[in-house]
């Protein structure tokens, strides 16, 4: 039987303000993890209006992906499970607006906090994936590119 590997496509925000950056510190089988917001795109919906919705679910806070910082491929193999998943991550940073009154945060995640490049670094062990340090240092190092980079095409929208 011939099977399709298919990646499964998320969405990260890096979110910089006054030299700190925005994680979040979630619920995962494998423990209490620090992640960049960051979530699985939804049927429908382009990989910056996904960066949008999950930046609001897990911070509260409306998001605006200005840029793109990168494209990432990625491969978690779950000891417990064996289980075996490879993430492409379009990371996007931009404008965090103002928090939602009223809104409360996803279910799975603890809190958000602000660290410091050196903070991230150093909580590495905690990370969710090496791709939150990644994107971190992609984001200081000045990666940014247009956000047309990344094309969706009007179908699917209505698909």
């Amino acid at each position: 039987m011939n099977i399709r590997w298919k990646p499964s496509v998320t969405v990260a925000a890096i979110v910089e303000q006054n030299g700190k950056y925005l994680l979040i510190e979630e619920h995962t089988p494998e423990g209490l993890r620090l992640n960049n917001p960051a979530g699985h795109l939804d049927p429908g919906e382009s990989p910056a209006e996904g960066c949008a919705r999950e930046t609001l679910e897990e911070t509260t806070h409306r998001f605006t992906p200005t840029a793109l910082v990168g494209v990432y491929l990625s491969r978690f193999q779950r000891s417990a499970t064996g289980e075996d998943i490879t993430y492409l991550r379009f990371a996007f940073c931009g404008e965090l607006g103002d928090a939602v009154p009223g809104r409360a945060l996803d279910h799975g995640i603890v809190r958000t906090l602000w660290m410091t490049p050196d903070e991230v670094r150093a909580s590495a062990a905690q990370h969710r994936s090496p791709l939150v340090l990644r994107c971190m240092e992609d984001h200081l190092a000045g990666r940014r590119y247009p956000l047309e980079v990344v094309h969706t095409d009007p179908g699917v929208a209505s698909g």
